[in-house]
């Protein structure tokens, strides 16, 4: 496996130790855990949802953090003892999971609800009014001379 190292642009750069870390991990093999599948998806120009499959977690087995650029949502079934099922099959996980968003910079968490076993997280990028593109008036200036155009008799 191929290794970048990046050295050269820590000594030239001040504040992407964050990009730096993500590009690191991306070489990395995957080890993330696929449990709860969840979706990504864009809801507006500047919103966007998480939508996890948590079917058999209450709002009470679920918890969900947002830390500077980073959106945890855990989950931990409560230690319910079955003395009195006898189970043929158990295909219905009842495992305690951690998953774990990068989340860009002016991204904050607006909300989550659950219903029918689906998490929605609803996430929206604010950007402060001095980061947002201004349009410049152009001011043109006035002569006190007036304009000729020069040319050639023949």
């Amino acid at each position: 496996m191929r290794h970048i190292d990046y050295s050269p642009l820590y000594r030239s750069t001040v504040g992407f130790d964050r990009l730096f870390n993500m590009l690191d991990g991306v070489g990395q093999p995957d080890q993330s855990q696929s449990y709860p599948p969840y979706n990504i998806e864009r809801t507006g120009e500047n919103a966007y949802r998480i939508t996890m499959a948590v079917a058999g977690f209450d709002e009470s087995e679920l918890s969900i953090e947002a830390r500077e650029h980073a959106l945890t949502v855990k989950g931990e079934k409560s230690a319910e003892i079955d003395k009195d099922v006898d189970y043929l099959y158990r295909g219905i996980a009842k495992r305690a999971f951690e998953r774990r968003f990068q989340l860009a910079d002016y991204v904050e968490v607006r909300g989550a609800s659950l219903k029918n076993g689906l998490l929605h997280i609803d996430l929206v990028r604010e950007i402060p009014e001095t980061m947002k593109p201004r349009r410049i008036d152009i001011v043109a200036s006035k002569s006190d001379a007036p304009k000729a155009i020069e040319g050639q008799l023949n």
